[in-house]
């Protein structure tokens, strides 16, 4: 059961992560002036993947404040 929540949890992270640094690099495209290859549009859609990402994340592993 562990071993099942540890890789539940490092899918997650590896989601999380791939998402925002996609939206990095299409944020990076316009702001370079790239606006054809990359549009307004889909940096919302990265976005969204990458906050529904961030939650997935927090639904296994809720951070605990101190």
């Amino acid at each position: 059961m562990v071993e099942l929540l540890n890789l539940e949890m490092a899918v997650a992270r590896q989601r999380a992560k791939r998402a925002e640094l996609s939206l990095q690099e299409a944020e990076t495209m316009l702001n370079e002036n790239h606006g054809l290859a990359i549009s307004v549009a889909l940096c919302c859609r990265i976005r969204a993947r990458a906050k529904a990402a961030r939650r997935r994340l927090l639904k296994i592993a809720p951070t605990n404040p101190h």
